[in-house]
């Protein structure tokens, strides 16, 4: 990765806040590699891809971005390119969880020095910390920096919940904003969005969930799908926002198929390699323990991307 932030004007100066918003259609954007490296080329290039399509806002090392498997000086420069990249025109949300909250609170830090909008934490993984322990640990982050925080809840990878009462206590944190709910729970969106109001800002943290989400009063959504179709998602969440509900409905369910086939095995694997298929990227390469597809997935994803006319 040869290339680093050229100027301030690039984006690459510290910022004391962000008055960025943060809704609609925003990527969780896929780290590509290079016979083991990062691809700084293509990723410069779907950042310039996604922004032309409309997309609303950047995550670069999400767990889409292969965070669990990057080195932290790959995670930071990750996030320096992107930021550099994208210089001011969309937010970019940096990735910035782990389970050990000096270490979220080193890499929090790092995205604040170069000019990230926010960050987005993961509760912390395989600890299993109570639901106190999850409130001092963001906490502890967000008194430590002035950019916003979205905190991200997915108890399907962590194995712990953030409950709609913590998530109560943390909205009255100054800087944390919002949050990305991945529970694929309705009902615990209802009742974070009835405990939190309107200032506190609910993405979908699941696109088969993002149209039903934002019906209930959430604001967008963290999305997989825009990877693959970033004009398409951002039309939905526009119409969304507008009160359209008639039109975003039809995209929910014209890509429904997309949005589970992008799942049929561990993320980001299925959308690297439709991007690859695609030719967005020259190499649908992940990194250890995520395998290339099966042969049979492999070919069920081909049928999805063809009845959605992406191949």
């Amino acid at each position: 990765m040869a290339r680093a932030c050229k100027s301030k004007a690039k984006g690459c100066a510290k910022k004391k806040g962000s008055s960025k918003v943060f809704e609609g259609a925003i990527v969780a954007i896929v780290t590509p590699f290079k016979d083991g490296q990062v691809d700084e080329e293509t990723y410069r290039q779907l950042i310039e891809w996604h922004i032309k399509s409309g997309t609303h806002g950047i995550v670069p090392v999400g767990t889409t971005g292969e965070s669990a498997t990057l080195s932290h000086d790959e995670h930071k420069k990750v996030i320096e390119i992107c930021v550099d990249q994208v210089a001011g025109r969309v937010p970019v949300i940096a990735g910035a969880g782990s389970n050990n909250t000096a270490e979220s609170l080193d890499l929090a830090k790092f995205a604040e020095s170069v000019g990230a909008d926010a960050v987005l934490m993961v509760t912390p993984y395989y600890n299993k910390p109570t639901q106190e322990g999850l409130y001092q640990h963001y906490k502890t982050v967000a008194e430590a920096i002035k950019i916003p925080i979205i905190v991200y809840n997915v108890p399907g990878r962590t194995s712990v919940n953030l409950l709609p009462e913590t998530v109560a206590r943390l909205a009255k944190i100054k800087n944390i904003v919002g949050i990305k709910e991945a529970s694929g729970d309705l009902k615990q969106v209802s009742k974070i969005i009835q405990l939190c109001g309107p200032r506190f800002t609910v993405l979908s943290g699941d696109d088969p969930t993002a149209f039903p989400t934002m019906a209930l009063g959430g604001r967008g959504v963290i999305s997989v799908a825009s990877n693959v179709i970033p004009k398409e998602m951002a039309q939905m969440m526009n119409y969304c926002l507008k009160g359209d509900w008639d039109k975003a409905r039809r995209l929910h369910y014209k890509y429904f198929s997309l949005f589970t086939g992008l799942f049929i095995e561990t993320n980001p694997v299925p959308a690297k390699t439709a991007l690859h298929l695609m030719g967005k990227i020259p190499s649908p390469e992940v990194r250890l323990p995520l395998a290339p597809m099966s042969e049979a997935n492999l070919e069920k994803l081909k049928e999805i991307l063809s009845a959605c006319k992406l191949i």
